[in-house]
């Protein structure tokens, strides 16, 4: 059905709105020596460091192997690695095992006798009570639409604030056919951050070259908007895509190639004790083109708001796909050096905007979001939940902060959407109706809704643009700009700030967009309603212990979470007997046969080690 459904469409209308890209004129095979190193990412995770050195393009006679060399204190420079320069993209990659991470370490990347690029190798982070991470999206190329202004504003803010993390969450790079060229700009824009802080790349849709992405297990697209699910570039090309931007990651969860060769990245990283899913919310997905009727221009767009969502939810149609739900489950029970966690993803999992481009463009729902499919939408957030996991992405050019609803409202997550750092399209989040149980005196827009797939979601914040933006100096009437979330580990509060370009963070004077900071509690991100609950638990010689949770009847770990001190009391969802997993390694004590309660009982269990 799907091969006589795509030949129907007409091809004409899958295409993603127009836009023009600004031609990087310099010529990039003609760098001086002294230059031909672009810049460094870098990642520590479990004592392993992998550094990703991106060069210009090397002439035939030019050396193919780049040298690490690493200072600590008064000690000289010491060399102690090297890597093969791939072809292919211009990239060496450096992997050290047994890294000490307990002390800054300088580095600097050397190729021949006359390039060399430094850098700061931070410490773990583990002894600071905030961990900060800066967030990114949507790095436009379009002139009209703040491509042409520069990056400085935001470099400046990130040196000023010193995160511990920097989150591109997608579409570093706008241009369709030539990622080095604009990937070696996005390099020369953010290379002085970058060369100094951990920094996670994961590349979205423009990255790989087409207007959207449904992988679909890395499979040949036919159509011209890719909605029959696949890559339209050249397994090659994406293979270089991902190469340049994910090889400085943790080693991926399972490193097993999808179709034609192409590569997956999804992994764990542990910064300062914040553990961090990262994920392909896209590489698995299924196309809409074929599987449903086509009930708009597009087949990814439904205009028809009397639509039965339920007609699309279709048990064949994946989101995370099995192998990334294995990962989140596991990774949602390991709480090893992890005292809160994060998924960072490409986009958020709901339908996030209601106009697309311009004010006249109401779009019922849209399939290029994570709302759809919705049941896979619904699994990847009860894997998410079970580690009381806050979600952190982009893409959908439109800063906000949801609090998702699997059955009920709020009885998952959180997420937080980032702006794009240039808004080339606009989106507005803009309901028809009012939402519901708003706290007082808050905009129409926020509080309960349903998002165009049915979806429940609770708006708490949202940085629409103007509804007849202008081109200014400062983007701030398309609501360009980026996150800033902090993680306080003593509270294990969660502050959400969303901020403008070219604006001064550290300035007292300056605020973030209406609506934001954003304040949760890490529990927040598991909000459902208790049936019953355990007697609460006092636990003598491990502080702030690792608690697991399983349901005796079903055999399944209800949650994982590593408590705030000795007292803590367990909530659970149905009446019976549950198992308890208190603590963690050696010290691992295992109580089952627990009876549940209600809530007035009084029952304590004391746990010593």
């Amino acid at each position: 059905m799907r091969n006589v459904v795509c030949f129907l469409i007409v091809l004409g209308l899958l295409a993603s709105p127009s836009y023009s890209v600004v031609t990087d004129t310099d010529n990039i095979r003609k760098v001086a020596a002294e230059d031909k190193i672009c810049f460094a990412l870098y990642a520590v995770h479990n004592n392993i460091l992998k550094l990703n050195t991106q060069l210009y393009p090397l002439g035939d006679g030019d050396p193919r192997v780049v040298r690490l060399e690493i200072k600590r204190g008064d000690d000289g420079w010491k060399q102690i690695a090297e890597a093969k320069v791939i072809d292919d993209g211009w990239t060496a990659l450096f992997r050290i095992e047994d890294w000490d991470h307990t002390q800054d370490a300088k580095y600097r990347v050397l190729h021949g006798d006359r390039a060399s690029f430094e850098g700061t190798i931070l410490k773990d982070a583990s002894d600071k009570d905030t961990i900060t991470v800066a967030a990114f999206t949507g790095n436009s190329v379009n002139k009209p639409h703040g491509g042409d202004i520069p990056r400085t504003d935001i470099v400046e803010n990130i040196k000023r604030i010193q995160p511990d993390l920097l989150f591109f969450s997608g579409d570093q790079v706008y241009n369709h056919t030539q990622h080095l060229q604009f990937w070696l700009k996005f390099g020369r824009d953010f290379g002085d951050i970058i060369k100094d802080i951990p920094t996670v790349t994961i590349p979205d849709d423009h990255d790989a070259g087409q207007p959207n992405l449904w992988g679909e297990e890395g499979k040949k697209a036919l159509l011209p908007g890719a909605a029959d699910g696949g890559y339209l570039m050249s397994p090659k090309y994406v293979q270089q895509v991902e190469r340049a931007q994910t090889s400085h990651l943790p080693d991926p969860y399972d490193p097993t190639p999808i179709k034609n060769g192409i590569g997956v990245y999804y992994t764990s990283l542990n910064v300062g004790g914040i553990d961090f899913a990262i994920i392909e919310d896209r590489k698995f997905k299924t196309g809409p083109a074929g599987i449903i009727p086509q009930m708009g221009p597009r087949p990814d767009h439904i205009n028809d708001p009397n639509y039965d969502p339920r007609t699309i939810d279709l048990p064949e149609a994946k989101l995370l796909g099995v192998r990334q739900l294995a990962f989140l489950e596991d990774w949602a029970t390991d709480w090893t050096n992890a005292e809160m966690k994060t998924v960072l993803s490409q986009t958020i999992f709901c339908g996030g905007a209601h106009i697309h481009g311009k004010m006249d463009g109401r779009l019922h729902a849209d399939m290029d979001s994570n709302g759809w499919p919705q049941a896979g939408r619904n699994r990847a957030l009860h894997e998410i939940r079970r580690g009381f996991a806050f979600m952190l992405a982009g893409d959908q050019h439109l800063g906000s902060v949801f609090h998702h609803g699997i059955n009920d409202w709020n009885d998952a997550g959180y997420s937080f959407c980032v702006p794009s750092i240039a808004n080339l399209y606009l989106r507005w989040w803009d309901p028809l109706e009012p939402g519901g149980n708003r706290e007082p005196g808050a905009p129409n827009y926020t509080g309960q809704h349903y998002d165009g797939f049915g979806n429940k979601l609770t708006v708490h914040a949202v940085a629409n643009p103007d509804k007849e933006p202008t081109d200014g100096k400062l983007l701030t009437t398309r609501a360009a700009g980026y996150g800033i979330v902090k993680f306080k580990k003593s509270t294990r509060e969660i502050t959400m700030e969303c901020w403008p370009r070219n604006v001064d963070i550290t300035d007292p004077k300056n605020k973030p967009y209406p609506g934001w900071p954003v304040n949760i509690q890490q529990e927040d991100n598991y909000g459902r309603k208790a049936v019953a609950w355990l007697p609460t638990l006092n636990v003598d010689g491990q502080d702030n212990p690792v608690v697991q949770v399983v349901d005796e009847f079903t055999g399944d770990v209800v949650y994982t979470l590593r408590i705030q001190g000795k007292t803590w009391r367990p909530k659970v969802f149905r009446e019976g007997t549950y198992t308890l997993h208190v603590g963690e390694g050696d010290g691992r004590m295992t109580l089952t046969g627990i009876e549940s309660v209600t809530a007035d009982d009084t029952a304590t269990l004391d746990i010593k080690f």
